[in-house]
């Protein structure tokens, strides 16, 4: 059966971090979804680029991971949407994987996930990694939980999900086919 995965939109979110996370999803064989945490499926990003998302929040069926894209204020709108929390926290109880980029850290942040892990963000959002080593990697997974640092390190963190759930070769398969490194 193959590993699934959510990726989820909200207004304001950074659009090269989801479209390019969603895309290396697929090329390493998961079979990864948008999910707008609006009431539409269509979400415009922070640069105006507007998305239509596969489902919306209600009655999602259970994947293997979430993934939260950052930009602003899109992060923000993922931080404050409490059904997202919810699903977040069963998820990571769970042992599931639960990953994020740039400023949407900050969501782990305030759910304690990264307390006592190593974790990355985009510069300047490091004191919203309440607990965590701060790594300054381009992405870090520790345990069940990657982050991800900003827009141009999302090959590292898209690939790490697929490492992830997939293992190394397809993760090293997307790589070379990709001209990543």
């Amino acid at each position: 059966m193959k590993k699934t995965a959510f990726v989820f939109l909200a207004p304001g979110f950074e659009e090269t971090e989801a479209i390019g996370t969603l895309d290396i999803l697929r090329r390493g064989g998961l079979a990864a979804e948008f999910v707008s945490i609006t009431d539409s499926l269509e979400v415009q990003g922070a640069n105006g680029i507007t998305v239509k998302a596969d489902r919306l929040m209600d009655n999602l069926p259970a994947v293997d991971a979430l993934v939260l894209p950052g930009g602003l204020p899109g992060a923000e709108h993922l931080n404050n949407c409490e059904p997202l929390h919810a699903l977040l926290s069963a998820y990571y109880t769970q042992g599931k994987l639960v990953a994020a980029i740039c400023a949407a850290p900050m969501v782990f942040g305030s759910l304690g996930f990264v307390n006592g892990r190593k974790a990355t963000c985009y510069p300047g959002f490091e004191s919203k990694l309440e607990g965590a080593t701060y790594t300054a990697e381009a992405a870090t997974c520790d345990g069940h939980v990657i982050t991800g640092k900003g827009p141009a390190c999302v090959f590292a963190f898209a690939l790490e999900v697929v490492r992830y759930l997939q293992g190394d070769q397809a993760a090293d398969e997307v790589a070379a086919g990709t001209l990543f490194r």
